[in-house]
């Protein structure tokens, strides 16, 4: 089930996931399904049993969006949440991924941002209503993952643009925006643009279907409880098992297969280099040895 398939993202993911052969697709239109009904979010998974959501659906808008609408864009993002992610717990799905945004790190975050940085500071105030229903939505996906074992996980994409955006000249985001300016100056021969900002700000863009593309692989990360202090070893292309790593043993090459890393899990991906992993894991035991460390478990990672 993909939540918001007519949307920029969701429909970006359904396009992806055309192109990768698969058809058991299920997606709704708002006039055939408001996600803010929980009552009808819950009949919805109770009669076709997805097994796997993409939650791309939101309310979504601009700098002039969220300012003149500050309740809607709170109030209608954490009540499609619940809908959706709670909804998505009682009807037994296997997996859910979150899209969420990268405005839910703070205003003045280290650049590049650091997934430690969210709830570290304020929020851009522009935007911040959406920021906080996102980050409820994280928040609520690591809530039912902890208290259920549910497998849902989240993405922060950055800025996106692409097909099926929204160009209102007001509620739009600044690159669709700025398409619709240029595009009516140029077809009514208006010889220049006004633009809103400095100009010296900087932004990062990213099209809808490159984003679409690695999605399909994170809804296949699995998360694995483990000691902050330590690497879990799983592979999905042989028997599962189970090493504790020191993390500042693991090469780096192994190190950029972890997704995220959050309320004590690991996300990884099955396809990375589980010998890279067990040569430093040997190393690591080799060394201890040498210097009569004791082997660590659990326990002492914790």
């Amino acid at each position: 089930y993909v939540a918001g398939h007519r949307g920029m993202v969701g429909s970006a993911i359904w396009r992806e996931l055309e192109r990768q052969g698969y058809t058991n697709l299920i997606g709704r239109s708002r006039a055939e399904l408001d996600l803010l009904d929980r009552a009808a979010v819950n009949a919805f998974y109770a009669e076709h049993q997805p097994e796997y959501v993409f939650f791309a659906a939101a309310k979504v808008g601009g700098i002039h969006a969220n300012d003149t609408y500050p309740a809607d864009f709170l109030y209608d993002n954490l009540q499609i949440q619940i809908a959706l992610i709670d909804g998505a717990y009682r009807a037994g799905v296997k997996k859910l991924l979150f899209l969420g945004s990268s405005c839910i790190y703070p205003k003045h975050a280290p650049q590049p941002i650091p997934e430690d940085a969210l709830l570290t500071g304020p929020l851009e105030p522009t935007n911040e209503w959406y920021a906080v229903a996102k980050i409820a939505g994280i928040k609520l996906c690591q809530a039912y993952r902890k208290q259920y074992g549910c497998d849902f996980i989240s993405a922060m994409p950055t800025n996106l643009y692409g097909p099926n955006d929204n160009y209102h000249p007001e509620n739009s985001h600044v690159l669709p925006a700025l398409i619709r300016r240029f595009h009516e100056a140029k077809t009514s021969g208006v010889p220049h643009v006004t633009c809103w900002g400095t100009g010296r700000a900087l932004r990062e863009f990213l099209y809808a279907d490159d984003l679409a593309a690695p999605m399909l692989p994170v809804l296949a990360l699995r998360w694995l409880p483990v000691p902050t202090s330590a690497f879990m070893l799983a592979s999905d292309t042989r028997p599962v098992r189970y090493q504790w790593i020191p993390a500042s043993r693991i090469p780096e090459a192994a190190w950029r297969a972890v997704v995220a890393a959050e309320d004590q899990k690991f996300f990884l991906h099955g396809g990375f280099d589980v010998e890279a992993i067990e040569k430093a894991y040997a190393h690591n035991q080799k060394s201890k040895r040498k210097r009569g460390a004791s082997t660590i478990s659990q326990q002492t990672a914790k």
